[in-house]
């Protein structure tokens, strides 16, 4: 199992509260208590069109059937086809607009210049004014309201002239029944004066006074908004809720049939009044004793898995912390999301979880923490063996389908792959219930394609969570181990030698680590970068030495020893200026672990066989291998350089030299704190030669075996 990867230093790791720990448990627990909805559960579960798999259910008491969504709406819409909407008589603007009609007739004569020689005419003018304007306010002006035109019509595209309706007009506090026909409208108001003096033969200006009149035409019926809304809320509230009745002792539902529109609304009618009455006669504190029990059983079980298996989380505060953000708000959204009744809980990205544990750090983890999530969410969403059945057959598989991350396309097959299961499950439910292609409703398909959809969110989560907490996850190791990175196209200009030895140490710790089990990317990256503080003094370094002087000639065998060892802690704060994850910086820091220099030790010890050694300045100054990685890295770096120096590599050579290595490692005790095993060893052995054949073209000569088989 690949070790977790961490940006901490390990020495902290054990400084954490347990104050602080517990008291975090405590807290989610609390706070997932308090999301959870806090009413009994109704203890059978059902839906529509599907078979009812408990024992006859028979009425335990009297109650009345709800009605469904379907008949209310119907019912609005009836009512609302009954409620006339209100107007105000507004008797100050027919006062008005007649009275400036009055003082502004003879300015409007006068100006027009009509007639100029018989100036007592304007009085007939005024005459006839007066009398189209009082009778016109007086019948009413109203501007009709498409709302209550097309009300109960078959058509919302009517000729506004012909769809009158009935209102109430208020004139003070008296009401009175009318009908849009008994009115006019401002256009029917100057129609009605053009039509009126076209036919009197008393004025001669027949035109200019339509024209005039027409300013003097306005609405006096106003509308009340108000009251209208008013007395439709009231007629709304008197809506009954409920049609029917279910006497005690009546069958409600039957066993192995299925549900259909009826029954179902009596379930739920049941289910209302179970719950209602459970609120009023039930102990609410003993339904969140029962859930702080439950929620706290699943916490614990979460803490014994980290303690006994994943000790390196379990006492890092800040990786607990981000498992508990996770689940809070996952709980919490999947609560609020019953709570406002959304159409479908299958709309929540519930994969998320998962997926965002299995990048972040390992299979296990996710998988345990993805089981106790979809079981205590369980406890309080409808449906509940369908919910736990597809949320954990699609947590699996967005769990193995990101077990190795070495491109992000993964992402995409990995929603793929979600949706699909997601479909085949739901198909099998429906089919093993009811026997029929036909009782499958298809629209419900669409909450699982917005779901996966929604899922591609836990990726930015993922960086949110690494920059915040430290991680670094199989998507950073990723971007490290690109070659045209920064640091890496400097190694490779630089020292162009350790750059070709990385890329081959590289290759060699990746496929060892495939066959005993870790993390590829994490071995990849720190082989890459485990020599760069070469980049430093490449020349001192055999691999980036050119044909001609070597500069260690010139120096007395500590002073080279110290320039090669200087390359780690070089390399260290290389790393760190460019930032670097600590994870990585382990294998920078632990590739030689505390081995010696061995070649310029023995240069020392023949060029001054009676001089006392200070062997500090040979040692490399560690730390040793302390995880699986590290130690095949140490393996890979010293195999891979040493290749480098056979003459006449053989099978045979090849061999004898990885053994020789290995073995000389474990005489120094170089792994004694990583996590492997004498079987990996031997395994990575067999890679590392099978590899280091390869590279150098190493064959069988298999003329000669059979020369050998012919005597």
């Amino acid at each position: 199992m690949a070790k977790l990867k961490i940006n901490y230093v390990n020495s902290k790791l054990q400084h954490n509260s347990t104050v602080l720990k517990y008291g975090m448990v405590i807290l989610t627990i609390v706070l997932i208590c308090v999301f959870l909805p806090k009413q009994p559960r109704f203890r059978y579960e059902f839906q529509k069109g599907k078979a009812w798999n408990h024992e006859n259910l028979i009425s335990p008491y009297n109650f009345a059937i709800l009605k469904t969504k379907e008949e209310l709406d119907k019912d609005k819409q009836q009512i609302l086809k009954t409620v006339q909407p209100v107007y105000n008589l507004q008797i100050s603007i027919s006062k008005e607009q007649i009275d400036q009609f009055v003082t502004d007739i003879a300015e409007k004569w006068q100006a027009s210049q009509l007639d100029t020689v018989e100036t007592l005419h304007i009085e007939d003018y005024k005459d006839m004014g007066l009398a189209l304007l009082n009778y016109i306010y007086n019948r009413g002006i109203i501007s009709l309201n498409n709302r209550y035109q097309t009300k109960g019509k078959e058509s919302d595209k009517l000729d506004p002239t012909e769809s009158n309706y009935n209102f109430t007009l208020m004139n003070g506090n008296v009401a009175q029944q009318k009908n849009t026909a008994d009115c006019f409208t401002i256009e029917m108001a100057n129609n009605y004066i053009s039509q009126t003096l076209a036919k009197s033969n008393k004025i001669t200006h027949k035109a200019w006074l339509t024209e005039v009149l027409k300013n003097y035409v306005t609405v006096n019926l106003i509308y009340n908004e108000t009251l209208t809304d008013k007395i439709e809320q009231t007629a709304l509230a008197n809506i009954s809720t409920t049609r029917g009745m279910v006497q005690k002792g009546e069958l409600i539902a039957e066993r192995d049939k299925i549900i259909n529109g009826e029954t179902y609304q009596k379930l739920e009618s049941l289910k209302k009044v179970f719950e209602d009455e459970a609120k009023i006669s039930g102990n609410q504190n003993y339904v969140v004793l029962g859930q702080f029990l439950i929620v706290g059983l699943a916490m614990s079980l979460l803490m014994v898995f980290l303690f006994f298996f994943r000790r390196h989380i379990y006492n890092n505060n800040r990786l607990l912390l981000i498992i508990y953000i996770v689940i809070i708000s996952m709980l919490g959204v999947l609560s609020w999301a019953i709570k406002i009744q959304i159409p479908s809980l299958y709309y929540i990205p519930y994969c998320g979880v998962p997926i965002i544990f299995r990048i972040l750090f390992d299979t296990r983890v996710a998988l345990n923490i993805h089981l106790l999530m979809v079981l205590v969410a369980a406890l309080f969403v409808p449906n509940s063996y369908d919910f736990v059945f597809l949320q954990i057959m699609a947590g699996l598989v967005a769990i193995y389908s990101i077990k190795t991350m070495v491109k992000r396309e993964q992402f995409l097959i990995s929603s793929g792959l979600i949706l699909a299961t997601y479909i085949i499950a739901y198909i099998g439910l429906v089919l093993t219930r009811n026997g029929s292609f036909q009782n499958i409703y298809w629209n419900e398909l669409i909450p699982f394609v917005v779901s996966v959809g929604l899922t591609l969110l836990a990726y930015p989560l993922i960086y949110a969570f690494e920059k915040l907490f430290g991680i670094v996850s199989d998507l950073t190791l990723m971007e490290l181990t690109n070659s045209n990175s920064k640091l890496l196209r400097e190694l490779s200009l630089k020292a162009p030698g350790t750059f070709q030895h990385s890329l081959q140490v590289a290759n060699l710790a990746e496929a060892a680590i495939y066959k005993i089990g870790g993390n590829p990317l994490l071995i990849r990256a720190g082989a890459l970068y485990h020599d760069i503080g070469k980049i430093t003094n490449p020349l001192y370094f055999i691999e980036n030495q050119k044909t001609g002087a070597n500069p260690h000639e010139e120096l007395t065998p500590e002073q080279s020893a110290q320039i090669i060892i200087s390359h780690v802690l070089k390399g260290i704060e290389i790393a760190r200026r460019n930032q670097l994850p600590e994870v990585v910086i382990d294998f920078i820091r632990t590739h030689h672990g505390t081995t010696k220099v061995d070649y310029f030790y023995n240069m020392f010890i023949k060029n001054n066989p009676e001089k006392l050694v200070d062997e500090t300045i040979f040692h490399y100054p560690g730390p040793i291998p302390f995880s699986k990685e590290t130690a095949v890295l140490m393996m890979a770096d010293s195999v891979e350089a040493a290749s480098r120096s056979l003459k006449e590599p053989t099978q045979q050579s090849i061999s004898k030299l990885v053994d020789k290595i290995i073995e000389h490692k474990l005489m120094q005790k170089q792994f004694a704190k990583s996590n492997i095993t004498m079987k990996d060893i031997s395994d990575v052995s067999e890679i590392f030669k099978s590899m280091l054949m390869s590279i150098h073209h190493i064959r069988i000569d298999y003329d000669l075996n059979k020369k050998k088989e012919a005597n």
